[in-house]
């Protein structure tokens, strides 16, 4: 009994927090001229978000989280007002990546992958989980991993590589794979990639584009992140030997020349830690916005000058960014820091969700004309 209460004092306690706009300094939060930023839900350690089933009375947004070891649920109702938070899985080894398909959510785990089926009926708790595959890689360093159903049918799953820089085994690691549903049939989509915690697909083209971490200890100015996209399968974005396309690896770049490997699309600002990245594809928005890119910049852990702790925008003509700007910031103060995004994720309503590991916090950004 006495756990029960205080498992519902948990959840009463996180109902009342999203109440509780004051609690953060979201008056600091600059953004363009139109939009204004909430406090939408709170989620300890959020990660990768994963909008699940939505319908004419509400729907559910699945968060991941790292070191918190939880997947929570966040139930909304039609009027996308938040109704409820609760814990869908505990104890998981830094279950960052959610995605959710068909009435089941995926869940990764370091080296699994975990599947909750009929995560949309109405119950206290899912059943147990279905392993997809426990055959990735079993490092931490690098091992936690955003996930995301392509246009294809098939499940994405990016394995950093193991080290800082390093020559690791290509087949396994610095790569994005790609397998069916049910975890068979994987093989490498895009090689040369040092890790990637964030990618969308182009609405026209389909085609995919993910945010790259570049290697540390190399100064505060270099290397870049990168925006890389990614066409086709097959592709090398250069990692260990050339960092943001131009820059060879003091220790590994004689190996190989810059020129055999595809360029970022966008060089992003060095070490501001860019994960999680979405097309926005609602109308919400102002034209100016739609199909252009969001990304979540966790920012730098180990400059001299701290930057990033914001939401980006890339603007992209085609297959072609034409710039990059700051679209949300704030969560920097000086070298002040109160929250640290992680992802982005666009509502059905056209609304745009970031959430935020540092506050444990998913806020909501919206425009009125």
């Amino acid at each position: 009994m006495r756990k029960a209460l205080v498992f519902l004092g948990l959840v009463f306690g996180l109902l009342a927090a999203t109440q509780a706009a004051d609690e953060l300094p979201l008056d600091r939060i600059k953004l363009p001229p139109g939009f204004s930023i909430e406090l939408w839900a709170r989620a300890d350690n959020a990660r990768q978000m994963a909008l699940g089933r939505v319908d004419s009375a509400g729907g559910t947004l699945f968060v991941g989280s790292m070191q918190a070891g939880k997947v929570h649920a966040v139930r909304f109702d039609a009027a996308y007002k938040v109704q409820g938070v609760n814990m869908v899985a505990s104890g998981l080894r830094l279950p960052v990546g959610v995605a959710y398909r068909n009435g089941s959510l995926y869940v990764s785990a370091v080296n699994r992958i975990l599947r909750f089926d009929g995560i949309d009926q109405p119950q206290s708790r899912p059943s147990a989980p279905v392993v997809v595959t426990d055959k990735l890689p079993n490092d931490t360093h690098h091992g936690w991993r955003f996930i995301a159903f392509g246009p294809d049918g098939k499940l994405y799953v990016p394995v950093g590589a193991p080290c800082n820089a390093c020559e690791p085994d290509f087949q396994r690691y610095a790569q994005i794979s790609r397998m069916n549903p049910d975890g068979s049939g994987a093989e490498v989509f895009a090689s040369g990639v040092r890790n990637s915690v964030g990618f969308d697909w182009q609405p026209q083209t389909r085609e995919l584009w993910f945010t790259d971490n570049g290697r540390d200890n190399l100064g505060d100015e270099a290397p870049p992140d990168q925006l890389n996209h990614a066409p086709r399968a097959g592709m090398n974005f250069g990692f260990p030997y050339c960092h943001g396309g131009d820059l060879p690896d003091p220790e590994f770049g004689s190996r190989r020349r810059c020129d055999e490997f595809t360029p970022p699309a966008q060089k992003l600002g060095p070490h501001v830690a860019s994960l999680g990245m979405r097309f926005y594809t609602g109308s919400q928005f102002p034209p100016e916005y739609r199909d252009q890119i969001f990304i979540a910049e966790h920012g730098s852990w180990n400059r001299s000058k701290k930057i990033g702790y914001r939401v980006s925008l890339v603007r992209v003509q085609g297959a072609r960014a034409v710039s990059y700007e700051p679209f949300a910031s704030g969560w920097l103060q000086g070298e002040s820091v109160w929250g640290r995004p992680t992802d982005v994720l666009v509502l059905p309503d056209g609304s745009l969700l970031v959430a935020d590991d540092y506050a444990g916090a998913i806020y909501r950004i919206t425009f009125r004309r």
